[in-house]
């Protein structure tokens, strides 16, 4: 229910140039009839006569020039997450041996957490089946060695024979020439002797020489054989050596290390001794502590805000009390967005100033980020002309 109640002194804007004839009187007694008739069913206000509009003041509505102040005198805060990393780390896995892929079993790895220099022992496998191994290959490369050297010396012997019948052949059929330079003085049957002596003679000598070349190439080819032989094998037995020496796992660098989680025993775990590992399975991740960043998500409204002078504080979640300082060190240009989500963002990378031992990879950490007043102050500008890019 509303109640209007026009006074009888109401004087209409000097603007209206409609002259209104009515006394005040009339106007008074039109007021009364008027919120009587509306008394009895009022459930919704009436509505408003039009008329011309009452000329806005001061009071109401403030003028332009008492807006606030521009919002680059005061800094920004943004806050992001993401997870520490290692600016230097490597993984390590279950070698993989060559020519075969079997299991192997761990005998001893390093504890959790231990700092480690360069070449120190991290892991070591069960080498039994391969030092068995290796000496089978070792024993069979010493027979094919042998039986090389033998056969070497077998087809120097039947060649040095094969040159001394070719020698005798050669004697044969000169003796059997001579004689037949004394044809005129014997008889004619003799000199037929002579003669058939000469072409078998002959025919022997050329039966050798082409005996003798196709042993030299069949000869040759078993040589050949039998040294491809010894080096298969010699290759055999580096690679079981080279297998030995992949059983032991050495630091590469120095740091830190950390046991990655692996399927062991039908659950999720990280290694120890006695678990058998399929190669290629994550074993272990060293890490230099002493350079630590933080992988950070920033939501697209924020990346305006963030500079190179901007001052960082990092919360870890694991250690609600520890607070380190970190600062900007680069920032992807393109956004990035889940696949169920329209919402996108970009990828930036503090780093940490502090070293300390509660500071390990994986970890999710908090960060508030503060902008100087002056980059805050450049910072609408450059998100107005972002917006207004098509």
């Amino acid at each position: 229910m509303r109640l209007v109640i026009i006074s009888s002194g109401f004087i209409p804007p000097a603007s209206n140039p409609l002259k209104v004839p009515w006394t005040g009187t009339f106007l008074t007694a039109m007021a009364v009839l008027a919120a009587m008739i509306s008394l009895p069913g009022c459930s919704r206000p009436a509505p408003r006569p039009a008329g011309p509009a009452e000329p806005a003041t001061a009071a109401h509505f403030p003028p332009a020039a008492a807006a606030p102040a521009v919002q680059g005198q005061r800094a920004h805060t943004i806050r992001a997450t993401g997870l520490i990393r290692a600016l230097e780390s490597q993984s390590i896995r279950v070698p993989q041996l060559a020519g075969t892929g079997i299991r192997l079993t761990v005998v001893h790895i390093i504890t959790n957490g231990s700092k480690v220099a360069k070449d120190d022992v991290l892991a070591q496998f069960d080498p039994t089946s391969l030092v068995d191994t290796e000496r089978d290959a070792k024993a069979k490369l010493d027979d094919l060695s042998h039986q090389f050297d033998q056969k070497k010396a077998q087809v120097s012997s039947d060649g040095t024979t094969r040159e001394a019948l070719i020698r005798s052949a050669e004697a044969d059929l000169e003796k059997a020439l001579l004689q037949l330079r004394k044809g005129p003085i014997l008889s004619e049957i003799d000199r037929l002797k002579n003669q058939a002596r000469a072409e078998n003679a002959k025919l022997s000598l050329a039966s050798l020489k082409k005996s003798d070349e196709f042993h030299k190439r069949a000869e040759t080819a078993m040589v050949r054989i039998q040294e491809l032989k010894v080096e298969r094998q010699r290759v055999t037995l580096e690679r079981t050596r080279s297998n030995l020496e992949k059983l032991q796992i050495r630091a590469p660098q120095d740091g830190m290390v950390a046991l990655e989680n692996t399927w062991r025993s039908g659950s999720m775990g990280p290694a120890r001794e006695g678990d058998e590992l399929y190669p290629g399975m994550p074993l272990i991740k060293i890490f230099n502590p002493s350079r630590m960043v933080v992988e950070a998500t920033v939501n697209e409204s924020d990346v305006a805000w963030l500079g190179k002078a901007a001052h960082t504080r990092l919360f870890l979640d694991a250690y609600p009390g520890a607070v380190f300082d970190a600062d900007l060190e680069s920032a992807s240009p393109v956004a990035t967005s889940g696949f169920d989500t329209p919402v996108r963002a970009f990828t930036a990378m503090f780093r940490i100033r502090q070293q300390d031992p509660r500071l390990l990879p994986d970890l999710s950490a908090a960060l508030e980020i503060e902008t100087s007043a002056a980059v805050a102050e450049r910072a609408p500008a450059g998100v107005e002309k972002a917006r207004q890019k098509p």
